[in-house]
């Protein structure tokens, strides 16, 4: 038997986490159902995860008194245990400490069992490991570190003849398929003659690789890079629903997504509208204190949108006015074109709409859940983000809902994904992204 005492962060981060620890004892101090109290006001999801959590441990009181104990079914259980009220300094400690006294007491009280802080907070596992105490990060749900996420392009040896014949019949089979994923994107490359090369993607469904799609002349945006060659076409492909962006800052993740959005809307009229979302970070009361109405106070937030929407613009009509033209007029004066935060996403349905959902490296995986499902028929979803520029507290590059969808949909037909590595913004962003 082994003990688990939860941080607020842990239950904030995942409502069920107190069924992830399979027949051992799951303990929450009654100072973290008082943090989650507090946070439960919220409208945001950290709000509606503490109210989840609050749910879920009123139905489990019902089946017994949480302070003694309450089985989960699982064969663990839970248990909410609260300081002694005798002792007058527990009750003036802050949170981390009284969580971490709680944990030394029930170490003492229980010494033939194993005693575990678990927390997602740095510093609180470092208290806790400076006092003796076992500590440890939530691992549920945790995906590969970013340097070994799935890259989504492979490099595959092809001789002369079977270049040549991918060439004039716009498919091919090679050796080497049998490891890929539905949609991944291939560099055929001949080892007798590495500048002979010829760039396609994997269709699980006819088992061979085929050539990209063509990119209209009239896109506003050329691909600079193989990488962003591979983008386009996944953008592109109307029978690919699910493109995630992954890549550090200037690799034109957001450019790339929102030129191919206009364009399906704009040109091809594929979609009905252009639907483009985001996070907000800080959220809460910083929010609020801007000043001005909704929109207003958004415009901070979504200011990387109305950039990328404005070059966009101006490189289709190549009006001058059109990049001097702020992207928040461009949005109000055309109605196919709409952008909003992601608060007001849950309940949706949202049919026939090209949907970019930008920074989301800073979801959680059951926030992404809740976006995703928002999907309606005939809509496209395209989730970009970097995975080394998180703001949420709650996430890490290996917790992020955006790692989770990468490495969940890896094998689905309808999915797709590419990893940027190469920068476009300018070579002073490049050498800053790869040097600081």
């Amino acid at each position: 038997m082994k003990n688990f005492i939860l941080d607020t962060n842990v239950l904030i981060h995942d409502p069920t986490a107190i069924y992830q620890f399979d027949e051992h004892a799951v303990i929450i101090p009654l100072k973290v159902l008082e943090e989650i109290d507090r946070f439960k006001k919220e409208l945001s999801e950290r709000g509606r995860n503490a109210r989840t959590v609050s749910r879920m441990l009123d139905e489990l009181r019902k089946k017994g008194r949480l302070s003694d104990g309450v089985s989960l079914g699982s064969g663990g259980s839970i248990q909410v245990i609260f300081a002694d009220k005798d002792d007058p300094f527990a009750l003036k400690l802050s949170a981390d400490d009284l969580i971490l006294k709680m944990a030394m007491d029930i170490k003492k009280s229980r010494p033939d069992e194993k005693c575990t802080v678990v927390s997602k907070d740095i510093n609180l596992r470092l208290k806790a490991d400076a006092l003796g105490l076992e500590a440890e990060d939530y691992e549920n749900g945790k995906q590969h570190e970013p340097d070994e996420m799935y890259s989504g392009q492979v490099v595959l040896d092809a001789d002369s003849e079977a270049i040549g014949f991918f060439a004039r019949e716009g498919h091919v089979v090679v050796s080497g398929m049998d490891e890929l994923d539905p949609n991944q994107y291939i560099t055929l490359q001949n080892p007798q003659d590495p500048k002979q090369t010829m760039l396609g993607r994997y269709d699980a469904e006819t088992h061979r690789i085929v050539k990209l799609l063509a990119i209209d002349n009239n896109a506003p945006v050329t691909p600079r890079n193989r990488e962003q060659r591979f983008a386009m076409d996944a953008l592109l492909n109307d029978k690919i629903k699910l493109v995630t962006l992954c890549g550090k800052a200037g690799t034109g993740k957001t450019l790339l997504a929102i030129a191919a959005g206009y364009h399906q809307v704009m040109d091809t009229k594929y979609y009905n509208r252009l639907l483009v979302s985001r996070p907000i970070f800080p959220m809460g009361k910083d929010l609020g204190y801007l000043p001005g109405s909704v929109e207003e106070k958004l415009d901070p937030w979504m200011q990387p949108i109305h950039d990328a929407l404005s070059l966009v613009v101006h490189n289709r009509t190549g009006s001058s006015n059109a990049q001097n033209k702020k992207g928040g007029d461009l949005i109000a004066s055309n109605p196919l074109i709409d952008v909003e935060p992601l608060t007001y996403i849950r309940g949706r349905s949202i049919p026939n709409q090209f949907m970019i959902v930008d920074e989301s490296q800073n979801l959680t995986p059951l926030e992404v859940k809740t976006v995703i499902t928002r999907v309606g028929h005939d809509t496209k979803i395209i989730l970009t983000g970097d995975l080394y520029q998180i703001d949420n507290p709650y996430v890490d590059s290996m917790s992020s809902g955006l790692s989770a969808v990468v490495e969940k949909f890896r094998g689905e037909e309808l999915s797709a994904h590419m990893l940027f590595s190469e920068g476009v913004r300018s070579d002073l962003a490049e050498k800053a992204a790869n040097l600081l």
